[in-house]
């Protein structure tokens, strides 16, 4: 049975708290558990700008519900400053770490840099020491990328081979084609108007359903999240969002 999840980018806002989600008698070593309440997965960011210790991913594993899902955004390190180049070591080191979440890690996100241009032998060259290295415990992989070179032909068989997911980037000034190339589809939404700074409609985010009730039937499943975080749009959008999947299947509503 295909599943769907709506969740967030990141969950460790300050301007969440004080009644925008959290509420102000809360204290912040409480906002997952909160969290958890509304949403059955969130996207880790933080692992984008630091590596967090394997305690800090167990940490997170036990604080959990059993059916809660992570995915995690690759260190800039690998994306950034090698560009994906001589990265064994620490993407064995990442791998290391996150498998403190168990079967809990569910899908690894690949944010290129927005100047880094098409290498197509260097992106082959990724993907396979990716398989490599997840071989043993395997985790589904998505590439955002930020440079309209990478949007080809070439790109998309490459990740079709590997079951690995173009990531669907909505916002009105990156780069994003709609193109399956893996059984699941990945979407980040970034904000309509305002890059991470607006909040969607409610015909928006009806659309939007549709799209992804059109992806379950076709039996994909599904990860959504939000990335306005702004004004603490990003949970109002999530939850608008996963209240009208619920209308047409209520077993999207908390899948256990």
């Amino acid at each position: 049975m295909p599943r769907v999840f709506v969740g967030t980018s990141g969950y460790n806002y300050r301007h969440w708290w004080n009644g925008v989600f959290y509420p102000r008698t809360l204290p912040q070593k409480g906002w997952l558990e909160f969290y958890c309440q509304f949403f059955d997965t969130v996207e880790l960011n933080v692992s984008f700008y630091r590596l967090p210790n394997r305690e800090t991913f167990e940490g997170w594993y036990q604080r959990t519900p059993g059916h809660f899902l992570f995915s995690i955004k690759g260190s800039r390190f690998i994306t950034h400053i090698k560009r994906l180049k001589d990265c064994q070591e620490p993407l064995e080191i990442l791998f290391d770490h996150a498998q403190g979440l168990k079967e809990k890690l569910n899908v690894i996100l690949w944010q290129l840099p927005p100047k880094f241009k098409l290498n197509l032998e260097r992106l082959k060259e990724f993907c396979s020491l990716l398989a490599h290295i997840s071989a043993s415990n395997p985790v589904r992989q998505a590439f955002e990328f930020r440079d309209g070179s990478w949007f080809c032909p070439e790109v998309y068989g490459l990740l079709e081979e590997r079951n690995f997911s173009l990531c669907l980037a909505h916002s009105s000034v990156l780069p994003s084609v709609e193109r399956t190339t893996a059984d699941f589809i990945y979407i980040r939404f970034h904000g309509g108007e305002s890059l991470y700074g607006s909040n969607y409609s409610e015909g928006e985010l009806r659309d939007w359903s549709e799209r992804i009730r059109g992806w379950h039937k076709k039996g994909l499943d599904v990860y959504s999240y939000f990335n306005n975080d702004a004004f603490g749009f990003a949970v109002k959008n999530a939850l608008a969002l996963r209240e009208l999947l619920s209308s047409f299947s209520p077993s999207l509503r908390r899948q256990e």
